[in-house]
């Protein structure tokens, strides 16, 4: 998922006095203690120096019950929802449901799985920096949870969307290796137009993916995976099938369920779909696509 989302650390030289912005219809934005405690998290993240061990985070009993909540939920609805690709990597991955997972700890059960590491960071990150992580099998991953008041919904990336979303599909050999190959085109995606294709291609994939399988619709993307109620209404979005030129002109709002998701006809065929695209994808490709269709997408 892009980095745009709300959160802002103020580099003011001493990483303990990060200086924590939110947007005005953020869930915390009008809490004093929630935003003391996302700047004391984001302040771990700052001090992470690639190489060196994950630092953990001191999880509050506020935190852990709101994780059990968000673990809870989640883990039913996977194995009624989900592919059956990730509900088998999800018990792979055997995150905790009692307690907040350290990154430290996913990390050193995805590097058994996959090779992957989610490494942590204070919130935004520019576009490029965090796709092209991934050509490294590198999530860059925050720490913080969602406000309490929701804990069913966050209009950012959290710790739960990091690590039960994207952390689960990380789990999976196939799905590892279709984010490297995504980090891989976001890189050869030199002009800004491209990499904006690129990403709505992400979106619709990797963040909202969704496949027939055993005579129903099943999610594999990692935004929906993370969703407590999204999962539940998905199946009541509109369905098109995979269409690389669709998905990639087709715009999203981050702050409402999708009204249009695009489906494989299994799971086999989404993932070989997105893995050819983001294979060869670089700007050439993306002209092409242009030209094919007659002139670039509208924004």
């Amino acid at each position: 998922m892009e980095r745009d989302d709300g959160l802002r650390i103020r580099d003011v030289g001493d990483v303990d006095t990060a200086e924590l912005e939110l947007a005005s219809d953020h869930p915390g934005f009008a809490d004093a203690g929630y935003r003391s405690r996302r700047a004391q998290i984001a302040s771990v993240a700052q001090r992470y120096v690639p190489g060196d061990p994950i630092p953990d985070v001191e999880y509050t009993d506020t935190e852990r019950g709101l994780w059990r909540v968000i673990a809870g939920n989640l883990s039913v609805l996977h194995d009624r929802f989900a592919c059956a690709e990730v509900v088998r990597a999800g018990r792979e991955l055997r995150l905790p449901h009692d307690r907040v997972p350290q990154l430290r700890e996913v990390t050193e059960r995805l590097q058994q799985l996959t090779g992957f590491r989610m490494e942590p960071v204070p919130g935004l990150v520019p576009t490029r920096t965090f796709y092209g992580a991934l050509a490294e099998r590198r999530f860059l991953s925050t720490q913080y949870l969602r406000h309490p008041s929701v804990p069913l919904y966050t209009p950012e990336p959290d710790l739960a969307h990091e690590v039960i979303g994207h952390g689960t599909t990380l789990a999976s050999p196939v799905l590892a290796s279709l984010y490297e190959l995504a980090g891989q085109a976001s890189r050869r995606a030199e002009t800004d137009a491209a990499l904006e294709f690129f990403s709505r291609v992400f979106w619709y994939t990797v963040e909202f993916g969704v496949v027939h399988e055993r005579g129903a619709l099943r999610a594999w993307g990692a935004g929906l995976l993370s969703s407590f109620g999204e999962l539940r209404a998905f199946r009541r979005a509109e369905i098109r099938p995979i269409d690389i030129w669709a998905m990639g002109t087709a715009g999203y709002d981050i702050t409402h369920y999708q009204p249009v998701l695009f489906a494989g006809a299994s799971f086999d065929h989404a993932v070989d779909e997105t893995a050819a695209f983001f294979s060869s994808y670089d700007d050439d490709v993306y002209e092409r696509l242009v030209h094919d269709h007659g002139g670039p997408p509208d924004d």
